[in-house]
């Protein structure tokens, strides 16, 4: 097992080329959609990361099996004997990961029951899992609440039915895909989100004999078929590792090449990252990031869903931005509690202040609400480093950046969480010639427990 503690010296331009596979947002999922297949699936560009480790091993306790297949990172999955698996199995397995709440859906088309545990995740915000069993009783599940978890219940076939979301969420539009295509009727989805991930699960189910019409307006409609099939499919690559390794370049006056980036998932990045003075070439083959030596501008950015600004893109930039001359303002408009991460980049050198209100062009849905969502970075300003505490996947990633950007060598604790989403970070470090270290027992380092994922 990796250590839990990196020791990062930082100061030095990353440089070199690393590859980035499939996306973290889309492959579990397609792993949890092969449940719903009579026949097994095969699934290519797996990044063998945490969470694919977990729906792993919760599809092989339904009675999965699953295999690598003929090439590095494919997977073959045949869901042909899925079957019931034990509470305590299931409770261990799925405590890191949210995604078993997905695994509803499918379970109550093959088994008629299913059975969720509480959930773990980044702590970034309100995140409720409520709305999902709203979603899965519209289609006609009973939901009982039990002192181990939920159980849930199909008693008839599920039955398509209308739903609006109050905000395009990713987990409830996927929740909603994976229940509808097997459900009796039509479902029609209204404010879906409509990320790349999502249209690749789309694409997932349409192999398997699902029929899925995407409209203008976040309209979404599932005609309900009688069985799928299983698919053959390779993930899109992971658009949010690209753009951390990116930022990761911009921050330390790096040269980075990303083997697998695709242009046309990253076109909203890539113009924040050319308005702030990164340079990027684009090939066949992957993207090209570099710093190219000039200094770097602020800019005002507000994050939104696709096709707006991601999220996970905010916290990675943020430390570029800190290397950024003049007063650049950030408004966090997905999750509240996103920039809570700042307070550690003010303990290295950072001039960040947190503010309640709206700075962006619009006021958000967290403007009255009294949560830290909007920030002014003031740079330059010169890192310095120092022991940091993980707080969460992308934050996590940020802070790596940020110790690897710093004067100095930083004690990085609870660095396990980073392979929730990014495949083999380690490896790629070292190849872009970071200068880091796994301590292990070495005097005067805490070994901070593994954060949960």
């Amino acid at each position: 097992m990796t250590d839990d503690v990196l020791l990062v010296h930082g100061g030095t331009p990353l440089e070199g080329e690393i590859h980035v596979r499939g996306a973290k947002n889309l492959v579990p999922k397609a792993m949890v959609a092969a449940l719903l297949g009579s026949g097994p699936s095969r699934l290519r560009n797996v990044p063998d990361i945490r969470d694919v480790r977990v729906v792993r091993g919760l599809l092989q306790l339904h009675g999965v099996t699953v295999r690598s297949g003929d090439e590095p990172g494919e997977l073959v999955l045949d869901p042909s004997h899925v079957e019931s698996a034990n509470v305590a199995d299931i409770d261990a397995h799925a405590g890191s990961s949210r995604i078993p709440i997905l695994f509803c859906g499918p379970l109550l088309h093959r088994l008629g029951h299913a059975f969720i545990p509480g959930l773990g995740g980044c702590d970034i915000g309100g995140r409720p899992i409520d709305f999902h069993f709203d979603v899965l009783r519209r289609f006609g599940a009973v939901i009982e609440k039990r002192p181990e978890g939920q159980y849930l219940e199909a008693p008839h076939r599920l039955r398509g039915t209308k739903i609006e979301l109050p905000y395009p969420s990713v987990g409830a539009t996927e929740q909603v895909l994976l229940t509808a295509v097997l459900a009796d009727g039509v479902t029609e989805l209204r404010n879906a989100a409509v990320e790349p991930e999502i249209v690749d699960l789309i694409c997932v189910l349409q192999k398997m004999g699902a029929i899925i019409a995407m409209d203008t307006d976040r309209v979404i409609r599932i005609t309900g078929v009688d069985a799928l099939d299983g698919y053959t499919h390779r993930a899109l690559p992971d658009r949010l590792e690209s753009a951390s390794w990116a930022c990761a370049a911009l921050a330390t006056q790096g040269n980075v090449y990303v083997r697998g980036a695709r242009q046309l998932e990253m076109m909203t990045f890539l113009n924040v990252f050319r308005k702030v003075g990164g340079a990027f070439e684009v090939d066949d083959d992957g993207i090209r990031f570099w710093h190219p030596g000039r200094p770097l501008n602020a800019i005002a950015l507000e994050t939104d869903v696709h096709p707006g600004f991601q999220t996970d893109w905010q916290q990675p930039l943020v430390v570029a931005l800190t290397q950024a001359s003049g007063l650049s303002i950030v408004h966090e408009t997905v999750y509240e509690s996103r920039l809570g991460f700042t307070s550690a980049l003010n303990q290295m050198g950072a001039h960040i202040q947190v503010y309640r209100e709206c700075l962006g062009g619009t006021p958000c849905r967290f403007g009255q609400r009294n949560f830290l969502h909007s920030a002014v970075v003031s740079g330059p300003t010169k890192l310095e480093g120092a022991d940091l505490v993980i707080p969460d996947l992308r934050g996590g990633f940020s802070y790596l950046i940020a110790a690897l950007a710093a004067q100095g060598t930083s004690q990085v604790h609870g660095i396990d969480l980073i392979n929730r989403g990014y495949e083999n970070f380690m490896h790629k470090l070292r190849a872009l010639g970071a200068q880091v270290e796994l301590p292990n027992s070495r005097a005067g380092v805490k070994q901070a427990a593994p954060v949960a994922g």
